[in-house]
């Protein structure tokens, strides 16, 4: 087994006064050669934005793009006739950028800040048809159990976002004191694993708060809480 641990306080981050960012691998001011990718995965961000506040109007393409609100409600318009669609906690957002998309997110409260992971893929189509999904998911289906988020297009599992790549998001909520296993697909693949909240250990690793474990060249491996914890599984080829 091979890891790559990705401390939380060593992330890139920016102060923007309406956003605060960080982020994992690379992405505008923030540049390190180590955290470019992990695999098919290019970005892991993790903002906070102020009440009314956002970003703008601006483009994409080729890129799988999924966003996870935390807390606070995500409004997302864009130029294929979404117009300022609600996402909230709970629900996951999907976008395959292909041959181009205009898009924008704002923070959809007067009041509260909006906390969102978004997520960047690297798609194994290039110039697809740009689309755009969106779904609810209960967090009691997560409760000590694997819940699956996000799959690819070609995978028949049923109630699961998707996108054009061999990748598998997920989410689980344990309990303090639970032992978890998570099977990999196949050793092609590695599963980079955020803490959302709480206290785990992965193979002598001890994950906190936003820490984050890349694992790969592996079959399974083994998650242990020390409290209540919730964690995000985002499953990868290695390229």
């Amino acid at each position: 087994m091979k890891t790559i641990l990705h401390k939380a306080e060593d992330r890139g981050f920016a102060n923007h006064g309406w956003l605060q960012a960080n982020h994992s691998f690379s992405f505008a001011g923030f540049y390190n050669p180590e955290k470019t990718n992990f695999g098919v995965l290019r970005v892991l961000n993790d903002d906070i934005i102020a009440p009314k506040m956002g970003f703008g109007t601006h483009p994409h393409d080729n890129m799988e793009i999924i966003t996870i609100p935390l807390s606070g409600v995500l409004k997302h318009k864009d130029n294929m006739a979404n117009n300022w669609i609600p996402v909230l906690p709970g629900e996951v957002q999907v976008m395959s950028a292909g041959t181009g998309v205009q898009h924008s997110e704002i923070n959809g409260s007067e009041t509260e800040y909006l906390s969102l992971f978004q997520i960047w893929i690297f798609p194994d189509k290039q110039n697809v048809k740009p689309r755009y999904d969106q779904k609810a998911f209960d967090a009691n289906n997560r409760k000590n159990k694997l819940q699956v988020l996000v799959t690819s297009m070609e995978n028949d599992h049923e109630n699961s976002l998707k996108v054009h790549q061999d990748v598998v998001l997920s989410r689980i909520d344990l309990d303090a004191n639970q032992n978890f296993e998570y099977q990999l697909k196949s050793k092609n693949q590695g599963v980079y694993v955020m803490n959302i909240s709480g206290a785990f250990n992965i193979q002598d690793h001890l994950l906190e708060g936003r820490d984050a474990l890349g694992i790969f060249d592996i079959e399974s491996f083994k998650v242990e809480t020390n409290e209540n914890s919730e964690l995000l599984f985002i499953e990868v080829p290695m390229m």
